[in-house]
């Protein structure tokens, strides 16, 4: 995670294959009509507040005789982690899926009293 001056905010982010269908015959590959896949992502290092996250498709391998529907999106965000989620519908036919991901948030510094 990277650290931005004294405000102590922190970026964490990542790059990961989401799924590959395609080589077994996975749904997102063979199937139809609304389909999802998701993920749970731990932060490296937790956020004092929960962060600002954004998800975006950094790959996707499509067949390229359908529609390309896609929705990409982050859900149940926490400090600790996020759930990075990919949605298709119809006739889409999705071989594979990497998702690269960027947190930004206040995380604790070491010089921050806590008072109970």
């Amino acid at each position: 995670m990277k650290r931005l001056g004294p405000q102590s905010i922190g970026i964490d982010q990542g790059d990961d294959v989401l799924f590959s269908d395609f080589e077994d015959g996975g749904e997102m590959w063979t199937g139809e009509g609304p389909r999802e896949r998701r993920r749970a992502v731990t932060f490296s290092e937790p956020f004092r507040d929960v962060p600002s996250v954004h998800c975006a498709l950094s790959m996707w391998d499509m067949h390229y005789a359908v529609n390309a529907r896609v929705d990409v999106a982050a859900e149940n965000v926490t400090t600790s982690g996020f759930d990075v989620v990919f949605r298709t519908w119809g006739d889409t036919r999705v071989a594979r899926v990497r998702i690269s991901w960027l947190a930004i948030g206040v995380v604790p510094n070491p010089e921050d009293w806590e008072v109970d």
